[in-house]
């Protein structure tokens, strides 16, 4: 729900580090110039929901941005949304397969690779985590960071368990 430099402020005043825009950054795109600019890169997240083109939808790249969980296409390239969000000033990105959220058959690896050459900030990997091994391969892929949810909440795996993986696949942990 934030639409507005005037909801960071009120975010980071609130005890925000940093701050995620999806929906009024398509609607907008010079909001991420607006926010980066007052407050800094670092605290600017862009949260791009991502899936497969389907039905009559073309993009270059074969990824389109959607919105509303997905539900809602935008027509708009993955690969050039997220180059014209870093160039405006994103700090960080949160990619987030709509085709792999919920499935626990593992990350978007092909979209985690498509992303990484685009992508100059650190990315998120979001959707499909099942398994500690998906957190490596998401890491292996490119992903400087890996995001997990049901297999948390439900204690199917801990953040212990995927700490172990990643750092016995050589990555870096803290």
């Amino acid at each position: 729900g934030v639409r507005s430099v005037a909801d960071v402020e009120r975010l980071l005043k609130s005890g925000a580090d940093k701050v995620s825009i999806n929906t009024a950054a398509i609607a907008r795109p010079e909001l991420i110039t607006e926010i980066a600019s007052r407050f800094g890169v670092q605290v600017l997240v862009l949260s791009a929901d991502a899936r497969r083109v389907q039905g009559g939808v073309r993009t270059p790249s074969g990824y389109e941005v959607t919105t509303h969980g997905g539900k809602q296409s935008t027509g708009i390239d993955l690969l050039e949304w997220i180059g014209q969000a870093c160039e405006r000033g994103a700090g960080e990105v949160l990619l987030n397969s709509m085709d792999a959220d919920g499935t626990k058959a593992g990350f978007d690896i092909e979209m985690l690779q498509a992303v990484r050459p685009v992508c100059p900030v650190p990315l998120i990997a979001s959707g499909g985590a099942g398994s500690v091994e998906h957190f490596v391969a998401a890491a292996q892929a490119g992903a400087d960071a890996v995001l997990g949810a049901s297999v948390f909440h439900f204690g199917e795996i801990t953040v212990a368990e995927v700490k172990a993986a990643l750092s016995a696949a050589g990555f870096p942990i803290r």
